[in-house]
């Protein structure tokens, strides 16, 4: 796995944590009890989203840690997911080799 890949690996789980982190324990100005005229009464009152990101981060991190050596130790691998062997066979060290 190159750096770009890892990087873009880890942009995508950060990403996908954060849109899970981010409705949790949300305050709406409708569970205040305090609409400003002009907006929705689930507009967000108290969001705390430097919290939130710094979860998400942490998380983000775990995550990318365990995939990567997933990924860098070759626990998992495209040909393990092939169940209906479409793929190429594997080519022997023989004939790599030359």
């Amino acid at each position: 796995m190159g750096i770009t890949s890892a990087m873009v690996l880890f942009a995508v789980i950060w990403s996908m944590t954060f849109l899970i982190v981010l409705p949790i324990r949300v305050q709406t100005q409708g569970d205040l009890g305090e609409i400003v005229p002009g907006t929705h009464a689930g507009a967000p009152e108290v969001h705390n989203l430097r919290k939130k990101a710094w979860i998400t981060t942490a998380i983000s991190v775990l995550l990318w840690i365990i995939i990567t050596s997933i990924i860098v130790f070759e626990v998992i691998t495209v040909r393990d997911l092939d169940w209906f062997n479409r793929g190429t066979p594997a080519a022997e060290a023989s004939e790599t080799s030359g």
